[in-house]
């Protein structure tokens, strides 16, 4: 159970790091050309932040639990992150955007909470 966490926990940091850092990198309109029409109901600001917090919640999720300084940060990212992806759930449905938006972010979703039950619960660091 310890290995499949880990694994969920470096994926989802990989996954996170990869798509706030390219939200970080790429102005909005570029996004927005790139199948991210969410972008356009939010402000430029907005959009830097919800990258940035994916960016941080990436190196949460991962540099506590591996360096074992203030591990208990680790679960706070992971429900951090789930917070942030039922945020993105409900951004797609509300533009009704169909499943094929709205899925991927449910996955993480649950990835997430898993990854916050698992290091508060099942397996705490």
């Amino acid at each position: 159970m310890g290995i499949a966490l880990w694994a969920v926990q470096v994926l989802l940091g990989l996954a996170f790091l990869a798509a706030g850092g390219m939200k970080l990198a790429r102005p909005k309109k570029e996004l927005a050309n790139n199948n991210m029409a969410w972008v356009e109901d939010f402000s430029q600001g907005a959009v830097r932040l919800i990258a940035a917090l994916e960016v941080l919640g990436a190196l949460g999720l991962v540099l506590p639990a591996l360096t074992g300084v203030l591990p208990w940060l680790t679960p706070l990212a992971a429900l951090g992150l789930a917070l942030l992806m039922a945020g993105a759930v409900y951004t797609h449905l509300r533009r009704e955007e169909g499943l094929a938006a709205v899925v991927p972010p449910a996955v993480l979703l649950l990835l997430a909470a898993l990854v916050a039950v698992g290091r508060s619960f099942v397996l705490p660091l």
